[in-house]
């Protein structure tokens, strides 16, 4: 076997370096996607992991607010605990730093350096040369990490001379000097470390903490801990504890759902590489049919020739995996150097990895890269195991194929809508994923069914025309033959009509979604200014807020007509889970009016608080409608208070669960009156230029009242917002595009090598249609024809099955993995047009494919027989 592999096999590839290289690139290229996906994922969150373990360190637990922070009192309760061996308590900020003339994001942590060493080590300050060494404990200065210093625009390294350095901190409207005293080793995004005092005072959080980190005594069990603390009397209900591993985790649970179908996206192009290394084979072993059945006459058995064709499709497959993971660490690297971890989907923005290498991957995708090859090899190789030697040396080809599969594709279809309707395995729709694959391989198999179903009842209206009689008859009567030939465009296009209407659904229901959810005309939101805390589980927006006063103040500016105010807040139900929003925003007009509602709304009883639930909220926390939620009552610290579920909602913004109530019933419980965001409806007529202006002024001169946060807003139009979120929706969705593109050109590609390997095998069928007086022109119309009757069945059946498939994406993978639903539309102008594309570029491709074997020399082939 070595030997043939070394002189006859060797002799192909060097007669055809770029058709096999075209194999090679398609198997390199669907490792090299996946492969580097695999990589940026993979760094990305071993370097969150990181940061999140050298902010937080080491504690056996930690002590948390479900939504801000807690009375420091909890420290001295816990401190004096005789399981508790030490206590560490934190204050954490999301703040605002100025550099350049530009407010960045910075987080600014309060910890007691006396009890911070033993527990999170990289959180230490360390004092700068000349710095004083009781620095750490004096206000005014602060310990920058890495990051930090590189988003101030400052040297990596402090001056060597001493020289004193200064940053802007924002804290409610003002901005404070503090001095720079050295650094601290954490990792992670921008962060600043100071004194606990000093924090609490600097941003109005005295008494209040964010967090306690706890080392136990040794021996202590940490469930009856726990158990013990919160069934204590006094214990406030808004504070849980945390392993210190849920941070990570809760990204890791946040992200996997994304990483997974990114992932699955990518090996669409290993899918289809296998489709070409079949056809570049296909045509191979086409042209090498006499040479094979001479090796057979000579004594090679069909099964060595089935060994001999897998053996070729292994080296493909292993060039093509060696490369591909060349290119894809190359890939990964030059991502993370450019984009960083973030892929698109926001959950590692702003975090910059290193390249961790993983051999176990490589392992992995390699080896897929290597099985789709040998998958792709394994239908040529039993076309030379079966090929008739006597007939193909006399150039005769190969026998019909009749298909006899259909009760086989029957059931690969009945068993994916049964795996469709199965339940996501740990939040991942695996059984959805294989619902597809058993969709679009019983499709396939059965091929040979439906192009009999087809042109058996299409044959008779050719009857009389000669050319088109021929290409229909050669359809029928080859049709295991046509099956194979257009099975890549069948799965070429399936999925790109499954694609393209999943994402036309996804774009109409966001659409729609905008529609409800932006129904003013102008919104203004505050940003950051430190205030308000959110235990770094929320955006700086989330924190900012307006006070009343600025909020009526909007209300009588000229040209306004209304206004609607909005105030979101974090809400950590779970400390396995990511934190749930709570919004409170104005309901007057009604639910129906103000959220795009899944169903109707439900009468909200009386003495109970109605709420509305976004579809997460349903799925992972049981908030259904008609019932009361009491886990929201136990988080805002409202035992007495009853929580109707009265509605669920779409929200394609947040992915683990928002909670909206009115506006007016927040207020009613906290007593807090701020909001951070205002919607204003203009009057008619009224400029919105002028508007914005208005708004700009008011918030210059109130912003130094010291009451709102005002000093500093945000403004934009529903169509800027609009046109934003659209823009990033089609950005995020582009590569799927380029994948349909590449998918159908590799089908294509297998409808011209499938075509030539026929045309090849049949010059004495084409010679014998010359003696019989056909010209070239027509001999070539009826390769035309072939192309065009076997790619438009391809296209029929790609049309079909794009579609279940496409039910299956729209209806079960999407909300299994993100927990939110979507109408189906079908865009079917894009959808017959993609067909059509198809079915002419397969009629051209067949029509080139024939060209050469209809030469001259076609007529002198019939004599090799005499």
């Amino acid at each position: 076997m070595r030997a043939l592999l070394g002189t006859f096999s060797w002799q192909e590839l060097r007669h055809h370096p770029w058709r096999n290289a075209a194999a090679v690139l398609a198997v390199m290229l669907g490792v090299a996607l996946a492969f580097s996906v695999q990589l940026i994922n993979a760094s990305a969150l071993d370097e969150f992991s990181s940061a999140v373990r050298s902010v937080n360190g080491e504690p056996d637990l930690e002590v948390r607010a479900v939504q801000g922070g807690f009375d420091e009192a909890v420290f001295a309760q816990l401190a004096r605990h005789p399981q508790v061996a030490l206590a560490s308590p934190v204050v954490e900020v999301q703040g605002l730093a100025l550099a350049g003339g530009q407010q960045v994001p910075i987080r600014v942590i309060g910890i007691d350096a006396l009890a911070l060493p033993t527990i999170a080590p990289a959180l230490m300050p360390q004092a700068a040369a000349g710095a004083d060494r009781f620095a750490l404990f004096a206000p005014g200065h602060v310990f920058l990490n890495l990051a930090a210093r590189d988003a101030l625009g400052l040297p990596a390294q402090a001056p060597a001379d001493g020289r004193a350095e200064k940053v802007q901190l924002r804290s409610g409207d003002a901005w404070h000097s503090l001095s720079v005293a050295g650094h601290v080793a954490a990792g992670g995004k921008a962060l600043a470390v100071m004194d606990i005092a000093a924090a609490q005072e600097l941003f109005g959080r005295i008494g209040e903490l964010s967090r306690i980190d706890l080392r136990l005594a040794p021996g202590t069990d940490r469930a009856a801990f726990m158990a013990s603390l919160q069934r204590a009397p006094g214990w406030p209900a808004g504070v849980q504890f945390a392993e210190p591993g849920d941070a990570a985790q809760r990204v890791s649970n946040l992200s996997r759902a994304y990483r997974v179908n990114l992932t699955v996206l990518a090996l669409v192009a290993l899918f289809t590489g296998a489709f070409l290394v079949f056809s570049v084979l296909a045509l191979s072993v086409a042209k090498r049919a006499q040479q094979f059945a001479l090796l057979g006459v000579l004594g090679l058995t069909p099964r060595e020739r089935l060994r001999l064709v897998l053996a070729e499709s292994l080296v493909l497959g292993l060039i093509g995996s060696l490369a591909g993971l060349a290119l894809g660490t190359a890939l990964a690297a030059f991502a993370l150097r450019v984009l960083g971890g973030d892929l698109g989907g926001g959950y590692f923005e702003g975090v910059a990895p290193t390249l961790h290498w993983s051999a176990g991957a490589a392992l992995l995708y390699g080896g897929l890269g290597v099985l789709a090859a040998l998958v792709g090899g394994w239908w040529p190789a039993r076309a030379a195991q079966s090929l008739p030697e006597a007939q193909t040396l006399k150039g005769l080809g190969a026998a019909p194929t009749q298909g006899k599969s259909h009760w086989l594709a029957l059931g690969l279809v009945a068993l994916g809508a049964v795996l469709a309707n199965l339940p996501a395995i740990g939040g991942i729709p695996v059984a959805a994923y294989l619902s597809v694959a058993c969709l679009l391989v019983g499709g396939i198999t059965a091929l040979p069914w439906l192009i009999a179903l087809l042109y058996d009842r299409v044959a008779p209206l050719f009857s009389q025309r000669v050319l088109p009689m021929l290409a229909v008859e050669r359809a029928r009567r080859m049709r295991g033959t046509a099956a194979v030939a257009v099975s890549g465009v069948v799965a070429s296009l399936s999925l790109a009509v499954a694609l393209t209407v999943m994402v036309a659904s996804f774009r109409d229901s966001v659409t729609h979604w905008l529609d409800v959810v932006l129904p003013a005309d102008l919104y203004v939101r505050a940003t950051s200014g430190g205030r308000g805390g959110n235990s770094g589980g929320g955006s700086s927006t989330d924190t900012a807020t307006f006070a009343p006063a600025f909020v009526q103040s909007l209300a009588q500016l000229p040209g306004v007509a209304r206004t609607g105010t909005l105030r979101t807040q974090p809400l950590q139900l779970d400390a396995a889970r990511p934190a749930v929003t709570l919004i409170a925003r104005s309901l007057e007009g009604g639910a129906a009016q103000s959220l795009p509602l899944v169903g109707s709304a439900l009468p909200v009883p009386e003495g109970q608080i109605g709420i509305y639930v976004s579809e997460p909220m349903v799925e992972l926390y049981g908030a259904k409608p008609g019932t009361v939620f009491a886990p929201l009552s136990a988080a805002m610290g409202k035992a007495g208070a009853s929580f109707f579920v009265a509605g669920v909602w779409r929200d394609y913004a947040r992915q683990f669960g928002a909670i909206a109530m009115d506006a007016r019933d927040f207020e009613r419980l906290t007593g807090e009156r701020k909001v951070s965001d205002v919607a204003l409806w203009l009057a008619p007529g009224a400029s919105e230029g002028a508007v914005q202006s208005a708004v700009r002024e008011l918030a210059a001169r109130q912003g130094g009242t010291g009451d709102s946060s005002a000093g500093s807003v945000e403004i934009a139009s529903v169509g800027q917002i609009r046109a934003t979120s659209l823009r990033i929706f089609d950005r995020s969705f582009a590569v799927t595009y380029w994948l349909q593109a590449v998918a159908i050109a590799i089908g294509l590609f297998g409808i011209a090598a499938s075509f030539s390997a026929q045309v090849l095998a049949r010059r004495k069928e084409f010679g014998l249609l010359a003696h019989l007086g056909f010209t070239r022109r027509q001999v070539l119309a009826v390769v035309a024809g072939e192309g065009a009757a076997w790619t438009a069945i391809g296209a029929v059946a790609g049309l079909g099955l794009g579609l279940a498939v496409s039910v299956v994406l729209v209806k079960v993978v999407n909300p299994q993995s993100f927990h939110w639903s979507m109408d189906l539309l079908v865009p079917w102008e894009r959808l017959l047009a993609l067909c059509a594309a198809v079915v002419a570029a397969g009629t051209v491709t067949a029509w080139m494919a024939g060209r050469a074997a209809a030469g001259k020399d076609v007529v002198l082939a019939v004599k090799e027989d005499w």
